[in-house]
């Protein structure tokens, strides 16, 4: 009697790929060098984190006025609440991760000599593979869900799991793309269940994790008509069946999605003086987006091999930024990104503030270059579009392909499950820069278009294999049935003679 074999359901495949998820990219994410906490974005996050630990107040940070090191800090709400809270929540659990916290933040400060606090993050890059697999699941379910297939669980799940390895530099960082990565995933889960099921609760629970994602980094509000005009479309026009009450599904979907954000607008209000999700935010990435308008004619063009993965690797020179596309390279003296923030610098030092000038600044900009600040985003959106590096390459073409193979068999729901990810790569190239990491929730869409893709591939060869057996059986067996009959045929007549 051999072995039982247990059937492998849904459940246990979705842990399974969880497992491997967070077991490959925590290895890749902790192999990577040890930073300073100071280093890149990071110590945005940690301050606030630092401010909370040390004077229970949520502040801008190091956007603050004054020496918050030796007084309370004011409360602030430049940046969204949830990826400071999870570093202060780490700061809590992990102690030594927290002395490395104060250490670098007194640092900065002027109380402590840098060179004696210790570069540790183990926790922070953990917490991030954590998320990363909880957002590779969630990929993956969406792409059980919108294609009804067992099969495509894994095979999806494994190429975002490809593609975030390309990306586990970034994640190795105590930043807010795994967050975003995580939460957008489940979000994107939900509303396709919503779109699925039709379901009340659906709804409600993909508002309240969209207001969540507004609350990690609100640019990702202007998801919000989005979805609405998605759900109304496929509701009304795409669902088969129709589904019915659309307009109470919206409606349970907005008031989720509007107790969410409204408790952090109303905590701004008492807090701050100020009704709001941030302050400062939108103008300080406007602009830095501004300076992006001086790009010439030859860099336009040349943006377009220049960030193609491996094709921009080999012909340009991405390290030292020594080329033609120099003024791409972000730590360029007079590449696009460090003027715009020393523009931004220079209003700030004059103005302090930056939100009651930007629709002025907004008008000047573009009364004149209004075509140019168009035809720029171009380039800058082709080179947002390639999270997961080299893989990209694979996952980019197969997913168009899946797109025009949807579309014939209508079949909406992967384009409307792609279609927030893409507003908000137009997003990102109006109002931010050419770096991919802000665009890594494409990387989902790409896996599931992909793997439908494979499987539609693989089932059309085994089919056509099938019936080559099948007619090549048929053939041998009229052949057989032929010679059979020929040969009592021929005794019959021998016997007759």
């Amino acid at each position: 009697m051999g072995p039982i074999r247990l059937p492998v359901t849904p459940l246990k495949a979705k842990i399974c790929l969880f497992i491997v998820a967070f077991a490959i990219l925590g290895a890749l994410i902790l192999s990577k060098p040890a930073w300073r906490l100071q280093d890149f974005d990071q110590h945005f996050y940690i301050t606030i984190a630092y401010d909370l630990d040390s004077y229970g107040v949520f502040s801008n940070g190091e956007h603050d006025a004054g020496d918050p090191a030796t007084t309370r800090p004011p409360s602030g709400m430049f940046f969204g609440p949830v990826y400071p809270v999870l570093v202060f929540v780490l700061m809590k659990l992990d102690p030594r991760f927290a002395e490395a916290v104060r250490c670098s933040v007194e640092a900065h400060r002027g109380y402590r000599n840098e060179d004696t606090c210790e570069a540790y993050d183990a926790s922070a890059r953990l917490l991030n593979a954590f998320l990363l697999a909880i957002g590779v699941v969630a990929v993956a379910s969406a792409a059980q869900l919108i294609f009804r297939k067992s099969s495509i669980l894994l095979l999806s799940g494994m190429l975002a799991v490809a593609a975030l390895a390309f990306e586990s530099f970034i994640f190795s960082w105590v930043m807010t793309e795994a967050a975003i990565f995580a939460i957008y995933g489940v979000f994107a889960l939900a509303i396709v269940a919503a779109w699925r099921t039709g379901r009340t609760r659906h709804f409600i629970l993909s508002g309240c994790l969209l207001g969540l994602l507004c609350l990690t980094k609100p640019s990702y509000l202007v998801l919000f008509p989005v979805v609405v005009v998605l759900t109304l479309l496929y509701l009304y026009w795409l669902a088969d069946p129709r589904r019915p009450h659309a307009v109470s599904r919206v409606l349970a979907f907005s008031l989720a999605f509007g107790c969410v954000v409204g408790a952090w607008a109303v905590r701004n209000v008492v807090s701050v003086g100020k009704f709001g999700l941030t302050e400062e935010y939108g103008a300080v990435a406007v602009i830095e987006r501004f300076a992006y308008n001086d790009m010439m004619a030859r860099e336009f063009f040349e943006a377009f091999p220049y960030c193609t993965p491996g094709i921009g690797d080999l012909a340009f020179d991405h390290v030292g930024g020594t080329d033609s596309m120099r003024r791409f390279d972000y730590q360029a003296p007079d590449g696009f990104f460090q003027v715009g923030r020393g523009r931004r610098d220079a209003l700030v030092a004059q103005f302090h503030r930056l939100d009651p000038l930007i629709f002025g600044i907004i008008r000047d900009e573009l009364r004149t270059s209004w075509w140019r600040y168009l035809l720029v985003s171009i380039p800058l959106a082709w080179c947002g579009m390639w999270p997961g590096w080299i893989a990209g390459l694979i996952l980019v073409p197969l997913f168009g392909w899946a797109c025009i193979r949807s579309a014939r068999e209508k079949q909406p729901l992967l384009m409307l499950y792609a279609a927030p990810a893409f507003a908000m790569l137009g997003l990102d190239a109006l109002v931010g820069n050419h770096d991919s990491r802000y665009n890594l929730i494409l990387i989902g869409p790409y896996a599931v278009g992909t793997a439908f893709i494979i499987i539609f591939v693989v089932g059309k060869r085994a089919s056509e294999m099938a019936i080559r057996r099948t007619s090549t059986d048929i053939i041998s067996i009229c052949d057989r049935s032929f010679r059979c009959r020929f040969n009592s045929t021929t005794r019959l007549m021998t016997t007759q003679t």
